[in-house]
């Protein structure tokens, strides 16, 4: 693997590129001399798109995003050495490289068009840097261009406007890689020491898993109010309405004024009683404003809200939005880019806007001036411009779309389109009913009077909540009106505890805090669900038992680096480098000293230490009061015995201090539940064996048991199967298992049914399959076993010999063909379609990237291609020549292995 390793020296790129400018302005290009110039773009789909919006003169090419990232590995980030980096080149970005030197040759210009936000700024001034080494540039110019969408007219006046590298962005990219490198080498150690089973711990993840925490200890801790409220349907004049009190005896009723069936009782007479009439009738007029176009961050809220779309499925969506359809037999990208944090349109936009809202529902719709929004958000690092289509008379009936890119494209036009019309006018009316001495109700309704943008983009109408007035249709009535109050009721209510975070709610309030970029959210969410550390169930966020540990370690031992205020600081300081008022690396050095000095306190740090800090920061939700006052940490199983937490290769459990002489176990957060359950709780005999089936918790949750003359044995109980209504029916239904389901009429060897670690499935020779219900181990029959067997072999890309996918990385960028992180016998390793590459050890398979993943994959197939001619050559080697006499030849290979470092010398001349 070819590796650069180098100090990044900011001004001397700059320097480069300035000199490479200038020489264009002295005029290189020889009169009448048919010109080429090279454009670097970040997708081969833009490539091809480019390249026909162009013309003849240029050619484009695709870096397929970065083609430098530092390598997982310690000291690709060297404090000691002036935070120096060192990036690697993988195989595929090797020969891409390649690919733009050789035609970099024949060109008479080089333009950097890679995307219009910080990492598209990055892209480009790595590849200006691999280039520069490589004195490929030969007093060539260079331009950065920058479009907003993939368009004609964008695409052609960026070639017309070029401007120089934004090195204060590229500076931004710089700490903010170095800051998550730094954080992540540096932490995750610690945490595979001290905290067995938690894998890693980012910048800005820990943060995010913090709020999801907090949100569910808050719902823990929640106790609920009792309160009441009294309505009744009020008639009136030509209608009736629902009204609810409001007041009594003079005093205003507050949410907890009637907090008991009593009071509400006697509320609810009065009103009966009451002789009432129309008091006042108050209408007033409202006017609501359109909501500015699409940032990235609102764009996931709604796509969130209004479409089910998780952040990942909008922003995918939005790159092939982004990207194009064939119009007209020409490639057109529908939406103009889709990371920013700007609400603003360009002039060009607003008359195109608002010249479609004139054709399209008439000039009452639109305003006399444009409207004008103003970002307060303070970071400078990404594209400035709304979403927004790129075209308002393409409307979503208009386009051949499907699916998600329909459902999304028709939110971004209507967004954006609502944004330039008229304000909404409501008029809100109040009635008034009192008997004027002893009660007061209240009745509120609303009319649209002019629907205004409304009549595009609505937003859904929000649930009442109980103790909330809801607006409703009122009749026409006066004041001096009688009145009379029929189907009176006295409602209980209890407050509700505040909800768990959804995608939405969570990107807006972390939006709220400052924490992370609208350009990161969705990589962070992912990140917290592919690291098992949060479960997602119903569009809600819940954290699972190792994100809970994590972040109770992280608030005790580095409480620092999870607080919110901290966090948002060192985003704002990051914008300070994107503006250019802060330099980077001061930035890094005042991080580090801290940072390093908080990570060297846990050395001496012993497990003991943790387990009573844990103990005690989690202490209600792994030994929660009892109802009978009892100490909740006493082992339910021995009389002296102490509960604590444990940790384990495979995580945390809670186990007894008086362990080997107390057994007693159970897992992590069941608390009284479990101690329940501890007992063993005899379920019967087999009756083949005459030994009792018991069935027992252990630390990975229930099982049953049966004594043999060997071991025991063990079969833990199913997800679905409730321990509470296990039997000995089922106790040895389990126990007995494998199931023997008979001879396969090939080969004559055993076919069995098991429960393992993933569920249900069938087993012949070294081919398995998932059963998809517990059922079916004891009801699969022969000959649909034999037929799910030939299923599975006939189809080997439904093949899992041991593993289940641990992530799903997406095509290879050259074969367009699945690559996935799967998890194995021996270890996790990279699928591609017939190749299984090894992960190398201590690297998470989480933190894989697809470029990591394609290195690995070109390792085992350069690998793979020797071994088939080793053997031949190894065995001439042997008769020929004594055993001594092999180190000569290892020199060789070793030499050959080095032979492109050659290279290195003669780039540099």
């Amino acid at each position: 693997m070819f590796v650069a390793s180098l100090r990044v020296d900011i001004v001397s790129v700059a320097d480069q590129m300035s000199a490479d400018i200038a020489r264009k302005t002295q005029g290189n290009m020889t009169e009448g001399k048919t010109k080429m110039n090279l454009v670097i773009v970040e997708s081969p789909a833009k490539a091809k798109t480019i390249e026909k919006y162009l013309g003849k003169d240029y050619k484009v090419l695709a870096s397929f995003g970065h083609v430098r990232d530092l390598p997982s590995k310690n000291g690709s980030v060297d404090p000691d050495d002036d935070f120096a980096m060192s990036w690697s080149v993988d195989t595929q970005s090797k020969k891409r490289i390649k690919d733009i030197e050789n035609a970099l040759d024949s060109a008479d210009k080089l333009i950097l068009a890679t995307d219009p936000d910080r990492e598209g700024e990055a892209i480009s001034w790595h590849l200006l840097e691999v280039l520069s080494k490589k004195k490929a540039f030969k007093g060539k110019p260079v331009e950065r261009v920058v479009f907003n969408a993939i368009t004609k007219k964008s695409v052609t006046d960026a070639i017309a406007s070029p401007r120089e590298l934004d090195m204060e962005l590229v500076e931004a990219y710089l700490a903010r890689r170095a800051l998550d490198y730094l954080v992540g080498f540096t932490l995750s150690p610690v945490l595979w020491r001290k905290l067995p089973g938690a894998r890693s711990a980012g910048r800005v993840q820990s943060v995010a898993l913090r709020l999801i925490c907090e949100r569910e200890t808050e719902i823990e801790k929640f106790d609920p109010q009792e309160y009441w409220t009294v309505e009744g349907q009020v008639k009136s004049g030509s209608g009736d309405f629902p009204a609810r009190l409001v007041a009594l005896n003079g005093e205003k009723l507050e949410k907890f004024t009637l907090n008991n069936e009593e009071l509400a009782l006697k509320a609810k007479s009065a009103v009966e009683a009451a002789d009432l009439s129309i008091e006042s009738v108050e209408a007033k007029p409202i006017t609501r404003n359109p909501y500015p176009p699409f940032t990235t961050s609102t764009l996931q809220q709604d796509a969130s809200r209004k479409l089910g779309f998780s952040a990942t499925q909008t922003m995918q969506t939005a790159q092939r939005l982004y990207e194009g359809i064939d119009i007209g037999g020409e490639t057109t990208g529908l939406i103009t880019y889709m990371r920013t944090d700007g609400i603003s349109m360009v002039g060009e936009a607003i008359s195109d806007c608002r010249a479609a809202i004139a054709s399209n529902y008439g000039d009452k719709y639109l305003p006399g001036q444009h409207r004008v929004y103003k970002s307060k958000a303070k970071n400078a690092q990404e594209a400035h411009e709304a979403i927004r289509p790129t075209s308002f008379s393409r409307t979503p009936d208009s386009l051949r779309l499907q699916g998600d890119q329909k459902k999304l494209y028709e939110l971004i036009w209507k967004r954006a389109m609502a944004s330039q019309m008229e304000s909404a006018i409501l008029d809100r009316t109040t009635v008034t009913i009192s008997d004027r001495k002893t009660v007061e109700l209240r009745a509120t309704g609303q009319i649209v009077r002019f629907d205004g943008f409304l009549k595009v983009y609505g937003e859904n109408k929000k649930k009442k909540s109980d103790g909330d007035e809801e607006d409703t249709t009122l009749p026409p009535v006066k004041t001096g009106d009688n009145a009379d109050a029929k189907d009176v009721s006295a409602d209980q209510h209890f407050t509700q505890p505040p909800p768990r975070y959804s995608e939405a709610s969570l990107v807006k309030k972390m939006e709220e805090l400052g924490i992370g970029r609208p350009s990161t959210y969705a990589s962070i969410l992912k990140v917290l669900q592919d690291r098992g550390y949060v479960n997602l169930d119903k569009r809600r966020f819940s954290p699972d038992d190792k994100g809970r540990l994590l972040t109770a370690f992280l608030e005790n031992f580095f409480e620092k680096y999870v607080q919110y205020n901290y966090t948002a600081d060192l985003e704002e300081r990051l914008d300070l480098v994107s503006s250019g008022d802060l330099e980077y690396k001061k930035l890094l050095e005042e991080f580090w000293k801290e940072f390093s000095a908080s990570v060297a306190e846990t050395k001496d740090l012993r497990i003991t230490h943790v387990l009573d800090a844990l103990n005690d920061a989690l202490r209600p939700l792994v030994f929660p009061p009892k109802e009978d006052g009892s100490d909740p940490r006493k082992c339910p199983s021995c009389d002296d015995g102490e509960l604590s937490l444990k940790l384990g290769k495979f995580g945390a459990f809670v186990g007894c201090s008086n362990y080997p002489e107390c057994k007693m176990t159970r897992p992590f957060g069941q608390g009284e539940a479990a101690d329940a359950q501890a007992e063993d709780k005899i379920l019967g005999v087999h009756p083949e064996t005459g030994k009792d089936i018991v069935l027992k918790t252990g630390r990975f949750g229930p099982y049953v048991e049966m004594e043999t003359d060997k071991k025991p044995k063990r079969t833990s109980l199913p997800k679905t199967w409730s321990y509470d209504a296990m039997d000995l029916e089922k106790g040895l239904r389990l126990i007995d298992l494998p199931r023997k389901i008979g001879s396969h009429p090939e080969d004559g060897n055993q076919i069995i049914t098991a429960l393992g670690r993933f569920g249900p499935y069938i087993k012949h020779n070294t081919t398995y399959v998932n059963l998809p219900d517990i059922e079916d181990m004891w009801e699969v029959g022969l000959n649909r076993a034999v037929d799910m067997i030939a299923d599975k072999i006939a189809n080997p890309s439904k093949r899992s010999r041991g593993g289940k996918v641990l992530k799903d990385l997406g095509n290879h960028p050259s074969t367009e063909k699945p690559v996935q992180v799967m998890e194995g016998r021996y270890g996790p390793y990279v699928k591609y379609e017939k190749i299984n590459a090894t992960i190398p050890k201590g690297q998470d398979p989480q933190e894989v990237t697809m470029e990591m993943a394609v290195e690995y994959i070109a390792a085992k197939e350069a690998k793979g291609g020797k071994k088939k001619k080793a053997p031949a050559k190894k065995k001439t080697a042997a008769k020929k020549k004594p055993a001594a006499k092999k180190k000569p030849a290892a020199k060789k290979t070793a030499a050959k292995k080095k032979a492109p470092a050659k290279k290195k010398p003669a780039a540099k001349n």
